[in-house]
């Protein structure tokens, strides 16, 4: 299993997670890991740099042989208005949110396909159907993100590679730190369910997509809360 995105927040907690259940974990980040637990090893890159990441994926080939899943967690936000949100946030936005996605599941599938199954979970956000203020870029680049899911389960369907996307609440992590209590609350009372997300929610949507019994669901963006 290959995640993204797991020094802190979610990725570090998926990490713990999987490698709980039994699962070999490879994860990745720009900086070095938190923590490993037994069973997961960590690299370290830029998830938009496109040698890095064709690097990491051989010395898997060559380590594991294949990857059954990939979880595209990584992810930066600048939660500004738009009219004081500088390029240079925009292309990092982009880089990480997109680019990276799209190369992870492009090495990721070339792996899959060899054993005619694969399982590949992106994470998008609540900021795209409510068309939250202030998350425009960021909003835009996750919208890009649920597209490329249901593109590629298409393109990947015929090599056994399903392709869905979780769209998570907010949850207790650093992306939402300097968020007011008021944003906050105004977002939660627009959902279903008025509370924050937990880790539980996730991964229970996570364990769903990747189970052997749902090689019938790709290209579906499911988001909590009841957004």
């Amino acid at each position: 299993m290959v995640i993204t995105g797991t020094r802190k927040g979610i990725g570090r907690q998926l990490v713990r997670h999987y490698a709980q259940l039994g699962f070999a974990v490879i994860g990745c980040s720009r900086g070095d890991a938190e923590e490993t637990p037994e069973g997961s090893v960590h690299f370290c890159l830029d998830v938009a740099d496109e040698q890095a990441v064709q690097a990491m994926f051989r010395e898997i080939r060559q380590s594991h042989g294949h990857v059954d899943v990939l979880i595209n967690n990584a992810g930066v936000a600048s939660m500004n208005h738009a009219l004081l949100t500088p390029a240079k946030s925009v292309e990092r936005i982009l880089a990480t949110n997109v680019a990276g996605a799209f190369l992870f599941c492009r090495e990721a599938a070339k792996l899959m396909r060899k054993r005619g199954a694969g399982r590949i979970v992106n994470f998008s956000t609540v900021a795209v159907p409510l068309r939250l203020e202030g998350e425009a870029v960021y909003a835009a680049s996750k919208a890009a993100v649920e597209t490329l899911t249901r593109v590629l389960a298409r393109e990947f369907g015929s090599m056994g590679i399903t392709v869905n996307a979780v769209g998570p609440t907010p949850i207790q992590t650093d992306l939402i730190r300097g968020v007011s209590k008021d944003k906050l609350d105004r977002l939660l009372n627009r959902q279903a369910i008025v509370r924050m997300g937990e880790m539980r929610d996730v991964t229970n949507l996570i364990d769903f997509f990747i189970r052997p019994e749902s090689d019938f669901v790709s290209g579906q963006v499911v988001y909590l809360g009841g957004v």
